[in-house]
């Protein structure tokens, strides 16, 4: 646990270097226009700043809070979409059978009914994940070069893939081209697979009872589906996060105008007991450096946080959980584990 700590810490530093790199520059140029040129009057009140940091403390917490909200809200939506996909894996694979049917079908022709029902439902994530990833307009993570970089690192496969190719290997031709041809994919994938169990039924393959457990399913799925697109289509209001941003920033700029002079007066004091007091001053750039650091950072988690499907490096990891999904149904199917994809690193 507390190696995971450390890199932790250290890939936050790395992110955030920049911006510190920043906050050390700017607190040194107005320790050195204060303290060496004697311009004390670059100075700002520390009872106003110490306010404006309140203020600005109490809107990042709240920022954060929401954000987690989010991220939590998605996490459990596609925990349930683990749960349900599970339930469907299993529930195809028992209720599709000659039990009721008018004309009996071979078992293989049984079992390549189960294998469609089930690659049509791993097509349903797949257009799922795709649409989750899609970019919004409001969504700026790419926007940001440390965010770039992450983004490069973690591979999201969304953005290496197209959906068209990755949909290829779960549908015939036209079903391929049915589901393309519609705005919301994921929709249509469902329908299709209502139309389908229909079908079973008024042949007798699936029992008039077995049939309405399968609808319920693909009614959870619609659900599921349109709560994780509520989170996708609704952002953080922007206001709050606009504002947010603003605050931090004004906090940020007058920080060492506030806090250099209150180190000077320090200095002043130790002068007459410490020959080295005079180098006092300067502590505050590594001072000023560090709460710049901790208010950015904790700004820059909360913006990130979000939006959960855009494939910052805290986000819901849709992508492992589908292809986690698709490992279990395939084995499911007792499919050779050869053809089974890997779970992605």
């Amino acid at each position: 646990m507390l190696t995971k700590v450390r890199y932790s810490t250290r890939e936050m530093v790395h992110w955030t270097r920049w911006e510190t790199l920043g906050f050390f520059v700017f607190s040194g140029i107005v320790v050195l226009l204060y303290d060496t040129f004697g311009l004390t009057f670059l100075n700002v009140p520390w009872t106003p700043v110490a306010l404006i940091g309140t203020a600005v403390a109490f809107m990042v917490g709240f920022q954060n809070n929401a954000a987690y909200g989010r991220i939590w809200e998605a996490r459990k939506i596609w925990g349930g979409i683990v749960n349900t996909s599970r339930t469907w894996g299993m529930k195809t694979k028992d209720m599709v059978t000659n039990e009721h049917a008018q004309l009996p079908l071979p078992e293989a022709e049984l079992k390549e009914i189960r294998r469609v029902l089930v690659y049509r439902h791993i097509a349903w994530l797949t257009a799922l994940r795709h649409a989750m990833r899609q970019t919004k307009k409001w969504e700026a993570f790419e926007h940001h070069r440390t965010n770039r970089e992450w983004s490069k690192i973690i591979h999201i496969p969304e953005k290496i893939f197209s959906l068209e190719d990755d949909l290829f290997h779960y549908l015939e031709a036209d079903e391929w081209e049915y589901i393309l041809s519609k705005k919301n994919k994921a929709a249509a994938t469902l329908y299709l697979q209502s139309k389908h169990i229909r079908e079973l039924k008024e042949k007798g393959l699936i029992w008039e009872f077995a049939f309405l457990e399968l609808e319920n399913i693909l009614e959870e799925l619609f659900t599921l589906q349109g709560k994780s697109e509520r989170i996708k289509n609704f952002p953080y209001p922007r206001q709050y996060a606009t504002l947010s941003h603003l605050f931090v920033w004004i906090f940020l700029i007058l920080f060492p105008f506030g806090i250099v002079p209150e180190f000077a007066k320090i200095s002043s004091h130790l002068s007459d007991s410490f020959s080295w007091s005079w180098c006092f001053t300067w502590l505050a750039i590594p001072f000023c450096t560090l709460v710049s650091w901790v208010f950015h950072t904790m700004q820059r988690i909360g913006t990130v946080g979000e939006n959960p499907f855009e494939g910052s490096a805290n986000d819901v990891p849709i992508s492992t959980i589908s292809r986690g999904i698709e490992i279990d149904l395939r084995q499911l199917l007792d499919e050779d584990h050869a053809l089974i994809p890997k779970q992605l690193p």
